[in-house]
């Protein structure tokens, strides 16, 4: 894969990315992944953003991994998830503006506090085509959302209750079957040793609803 740094703006603050890249022809196909919280050494180069970009690329799918507000060099200061879906809106305008992407081929995904971003800010924007959520601490009501979606969690996650958001189910995923749970045997919040097998399923979910859909 091929990796590239950018920035873009949000509003008046400028936030450092990096574009990954398939190594092999490019199917115009692209997801934003946000990362986990800030506060608590979340950023870009997190194992699950960077296992998740990986997977993608292999499929040949591009990725925008990017810094929320006041993380690396992006500017800024965190704002407990308020800015932060502002954040993730401008990464989504910005990767469908890249010239290698089809902007009706846009996903986003985001790992626990970076999922339950994701959720939020997938309301406000036409853009996107399928999201997937991995660990998300918060699910909001998503009901008949028309969007595919997935809800990743892992049986040993101590942060995130599987069981949970396994009784959250018709809230999440709706009467439409547009939405799917899925409970990783042995994974933990952290997803350690189980990072390549979260992966391939949310590359398997994208490849699905951003390439395979004709």
């Amino acid at each position: 894969m091929r990796q590239r740094k950018v920035f873009f703006q949000s509003g008046a603050l400028n936030l450092e990315g990096r574009l990954v890249s398939p190594r092999r022809a490019e199917t115009g196909a692209g997801v934003v992944i946000c990362h986990p919280h800030p506060l608590y050494g979340g950023s870009m180069d997190n194992n699950v953003v960077y296992a998740v970009s990986k997977a993608l690329a292999e499929k040949g799918i591009t990725s925008l991994c990017f810094n929320f507000r006041g993380v690396g060099r992006s500017e800024g200061l965190h704002d407990d998830g308020r800015g932060e879906i502002d954040d993730t809106l401008a990464a989504i305008a910005f990767l469908a503006g890249c010239s290698e992407i089809d902007s009706g081929r846009v996903g986003l995904a985001g790992y626990s506090f970076g999922g339950a971003v994701a959720l939020n800010a997938v309301m406000q924007c036409d853009t996107v085509k399928a999201v997937a959520a991995i660990s998300p601490p918060e699910v909001p009501a998503l009901g008949s959302a028309a969007w595919p979606r997935l809800i990743l969690c892992g049986s040993e996650d101590t942060l995130v209750s599987a069981i949970s958001i396994l009784q959250q189910k018709e809230r999440i995923t709706g009467l439409d079957d547009a939405g799917v749970i899925e409970v990783i045997k042995g994974a933990d919040h952290f997803w350690h040793r189980s990072e390549e097998v979260m992966a391939t399923r949310v590359a398997s979910f994208f490849q699905q609803h951003l390439l395979d859909t004709g």
